[in-house]
């Protein structure tokens, strides 16, 4: 049985917490896409870890933890969350697997991500910079160096071609930086990449399933950064919804049971892009302020808002969400009064349906208001303590959705989580 934790915005939702929460009731938490741009946000013994592609099992010590051939692996990043990881006494040796069929990120990918950016000027994408986007496109376009490559011999020979297939679509670019100093990196951090347990993950995944063993699929950015769903162009590279864990896992549809999406109470976005209910003014700063809203992985301040239930809804529909957990409920705490978008005006038309391209429309977000609850929750333990005000708020999601939310994370520590 396999469930999925994915995230239902545009990335940032508070995944890591959730996973490390739910991570003890599974035998194995596997990562079926994206790469070093994710960020999970962890507290382990009340220190802060950022995870960017070791599962957010890793610090449970009967938990198996696989990167699946989805994700695109940068080594040099690997590395350096290994060393994060051993800092708290954890032997990733121990229950760290990677699929073979792993595609990998090179110095010259990372190379080929600034000079396209570079290239765009003013109409940038809003990319991390960290190579995944031409990763995947040497993915797509059969190009690409996977992980099982490394117990080749002839491995250098294939970087080296690869290599200068992209050096010269870089001198086309005008891109003329030296990233000898990347790579040196590069090959030191894949003699450490040597040590792992590389596995075929499509029959490892399987043989854990038919043990009948739990499984949970944990999703990288969000929703609406789906490279076929989300706000396109200003998307990631992979698919990030509930369908992406059948090819970045290998596992058949009829496997997979629960979808969890995670949400915040509110709503934010980093990088360029739509954001229909973002606010420019001093409620976003506060939203931003109170809700310590930069990026986990680029440390950029993220665009803040009031809760769209359009793009939730569309979101709920693509993934099949069976159950919602909603973050950062405590960060609207202090407001006076809370808003959500219940439709939009696109070119005067009033729709609940998320439009082709968002960048195209002019879209006005039509706003319901309710009453703050004016209270700190960040204490509370039990459904029943919740301040009413913050009820009528849940129930108004629940139904528009058509899903349940089903806990309510009222704080960044572990046991700051509330099942309805």
């Amino acid at each position: 049985m396999v469930d999925v934790l994915l995230g239902l915005q545009w990335g940032d939702e508070g995944k890591g917490k959730i996973v490390d929460y739910f991570a003890p009731s599974y035998d194995v938490i596997a990562r079926f896409q994206g790469g070093p741009n994710a960020g999970h946000t962890l507290y382990v013994n009340d220190k802060k870890v950022v995870l960017h592609q070791i599962p957010s099992g890793i610090f449970h010590e009967n938990t198996t933890n696989l990167i699946g051939n989805g994700v695109v692996l940068d080594a040099v990043t690997l590395r350096n969350e290994c060393d994060k990881v051993k800092a708290f006494g954890v032997d990733y040796r121990k229950n760290l697997y990677i699929s073979e069929r792993t595609h990998l990120i090179l110095p010259t990918h990372r190379a080929l991500d600034k000079a396209s950016e570079l290239q765009k000027g003013n109409e940038k994408i809003g990319s991390t910079l960290k190579g995944i986007g031409p990763a995947y496109m040497d993915k797509t376009g059969r190009n690409g160096l996977r992980v099982g490559d490394l117990l080749d011999k002839s491995f250098t020979t294939q970087y080296i071609k690869l290599r200068l297939k992209h050096q010269k679509l870089l001198d086309s670019m005008n891109f003329h930086e030296d990233i000898s100093a990347w790579e040196e990196e590069f090959f030191d951090a894949l003699e450490f990449m040597r040590q792992f347990k590389i596995v075929n993950g499509e029959y490892f995944i399987n043989d854990k399933i038919r043990q009948g063993k739990r499984v949970l699929a944990e999703g990288a950015q969000g929703s609406m950064l789906d490279v076929d769903f989300g706000t396109f162009p200003f998307v990631t590279s992979s698919n990030t919804i509930s369908a992406g864990v059948c090819t970045g896992l290998g596992i058949a549809p009829q496997k997979i049971k629960d979808v969890i999406g995670v949400t915040k109470a509110y709503c934010t976005r980093v990088g360029s892009g739509p954001f229909p209910t973002e606010l420019h003014d001093d409620m976003g700063e506060e939203l931003r302020r109170i809700g310590n809203e930069f990026g986990a992985t680029t440390g950029r301040p993220r665009r803040c808002g009031w809760i769209d239930l359009v793009a939730l809804n569309f979101a709920c529909m693509v993934n099949g969400v069976t159950k919602l957990v909603m973050t950062k409920a405590d960060v609207l705490d202090a407001f006076d009064e809370l808003k959500v978008c219940t439709s939009y005006v696109v070119n005067g038309e009033k729709t609940n349906q998320v439009p082709f391209q968002m960048t195209k429309v002019a879209i006005e977000p039509e706003l319901k208001s309710f009453k703050g609850w004016k209270q700190d929750v960040t204490s509370l333990k039990k459904a029943a303590q919740l301040p009413e005000v913050m009820k009528q708020y849940v129930d108004f999601i629940d139904e528009y959705l058509g899903v349940k939310v089903a806990y309510i994370s009222n704080g960044p520590g572990r046991d700051q989580l509330i099942e309805i």
